[in-house]
């Protein structure tokens, strides 16, 4: 049975070519990220997994890859404030956004150091016990 103002603790998230499931806990006690796109898959666990609150929701943000010299690649989620209302889950539309930070620019070079890629998702926050 669900509480009448529970809130979710999965997100089970899809968009074009992209999967997301965050899980806030899990059966070993830590949040969880599974991120798919293009064929390639990340998984993410405990400290893997930054969050951050706003006024969009939560920002949910990991790091694809980090490399010295070619700049990293992070991956964000917003997570919205879901309230299930005595619901098992309910349905939900968000974004994530995929973020390029540019390194090696020289100081004065006009231009952005970061580069984004914004994928609408939609599916289902739910509560689970684990």
């Amino acid at each position: 049975m669900v509480s009448q103002n529970a809130e979710p603790n999965l997100f089970e998230l899809h968009g074009h070519e992209t999967h997301i499931t965050y899980s806030t806990t899990s059966v070993a006690g830590k949040p969880q990220l599974v991120y798919r796109d293009n064929g390639q898959s990340y998984s993410f666990s405990g400290d893997e997994i930054r969050t951050q609150d706003s006024e969009l929701g939560t920002l949910v943000s990991v790091s694809l890859m980090k490399t010295v010299d070619q700049g990293s690649t992070s991956l964000t989620l917003v997570v919205p404030s879901v309230n299930l209302a005595g619901a098992q889950q309910q349905h939900i539309k968000t974004l994530a956004v995929v973020t390029k930070h540019l390194v090696g620019v020289q100081p004065l070079q006009k231009g952005a150091r970061e580069l984004y890629h914004e994928v609408s998702l939609e599916g289902k926050a739910e509560s689970v016990q684990f």
